[in-house]
């Protein structure tokens, strides 16, 4: 990883919500204060690495696909291989630059921080450390990549049309999505949770206390299709009113602020994120999902599957995913002990 990326640098606040909104294209009028951190560098040796909380799902995942759908546990992907000899490889490689779909709304995982004049505010984060990693071993710099911001529900849409190469985007793993675009093996595991006010004592997590409370998920979103399935099966009250999707996930924390919503369901890596960025709310409660976030990619891409796992491989055996896991994501989740092991089919 480069010293562009990993150097410490002071992260004073965003000031506002209003720079976000822009970003987000949306009208908010009330301020958002981020508390006062400073980012280091990280041990090269991952020294004092533990568990980090919210990356231990509490509820039992259904691994089984579909008929057609390849494997009963969705995060299990081809082998690695460094050959770059397949059709998809190559036609980056020709282009000379590798095309990604990120995030830009989602703090420390891809964002843009308005304050930090000296990157211009350009992209920033996790799963942006992830993609110029990919360029780097693929093209042999990391700046060979063009991050295209796309909201959540755009997603899969961008990857079929051709838009992108990849998306790195905090995109968890499915079955269902694995019958539109195929995905890397993981490389962060979460759960759902519940994010809400502080002040809202009556919300205890995920369960009977959401009876009556208004929820948002993001459209397309593994949380919306959770509380489907759970309101469905009986497991959440049946008054719980899950109507209330976003595009992007982000626009739910602004909904939540603006009194509009009583709660939000979403990973618990980025609701952990939006806690830090707003110290008006709280985490609710355990995760009660277990979740795989993976690179997703064409279909028909075997190739650039195989060598996106190769390059995951690397990341994880020369200690760049921890490196970059302590600079971005350790102080609003706390210590890990690394990413999740591979599974390969």
């Amino acid at each position: 990883m480069d010293e562009r990326r990993t150097r410490g640098v002071s992260l004073r606040g965003w000031g506002g919500v209003a720079a976000m909104a822009v970003v987000c294209a949306l009208t908010a009028v009330f301020a958002l204060l981020l508390p006062l951190t400073q980012r280091t560098a990280a041990p090269a040796d991952g020294a004092g690495m533990g568990s980090a909380g919210v990356a231990d799902g509490t509820q039992a995942r259904a691994t089984d696909c579909e008929a057609g759908v390849d494997g009963k546990e969705p995060e299990r992907s081809l082998r690695p291989s460094g050959d770059e000899s397949g059709d998809a490889v190559r036609e980056i490689k020709d282009r000379g630059y590798l095309s990604v779909g990120v995030d830009q709304n989602s703090y420390r995982w891809g964002y843009r921080d308005p304050n930090n004049q000296d990157k211009k505010s350009e992209l920033e984060g996790f799963d942006i450390d992830l993609a110029h990693e990919i360029a780097g071993e693929i093209l042999g710099d990391p700046s060979a990549v063009r991050l295209k911001a796309i909201p959540t529900n755009e997603r899969i849409p961008a990857i079929q049309r051709g838009d992108v190469d990849m998306v790195v985007r905090t995109m968890t793993i499915s079955c269902e999505r694995l019958k539109d675009v195929a995905f890397s093996t993981a490389y962060f595991q979460t759960g759902q949770q519940v994010l809400a006010p502080k002040t809202d004592k009556d919300i205890k997590g995920f369960g009977p206390s959401l009876a009556d409370k208004r929820i948002c998920t993001a459209t397309g979103s593994t949380a919306f299709d959770t509380l489907d399935t759970a309101k469905k099966s009986g497991k959440l009250p049946a008054s719980a009113d899950i109507s209330t999707t976003v595009p992007n996930q982000l626009d739910c924390l602004v909904r939540l602020q603006l009194g509009e919503v009583d709660a939000v369901v979403t990973d618990g890596a980025l609701a952990a994120s939006q806690a830090a960025q707003d110290p008006t709310v709280e985490l609710k409660g355990d995760p009660f999902t277990e979740e795989y976030y993976g690179v997703a990619m064409k279909k028909d891409a075997d190739g650039l599957v195989r060598r996106v796992n190769k390059v995951l491989e690397d990341y994880r055996e020369d200690g760049g995913w921890q490196k970059s896991y302590d600079f971005w994501l350790k102080p609003a989740l706390g210590a890990s002990d690394g990413p999740p092991a591979p599974k390969y089919k």
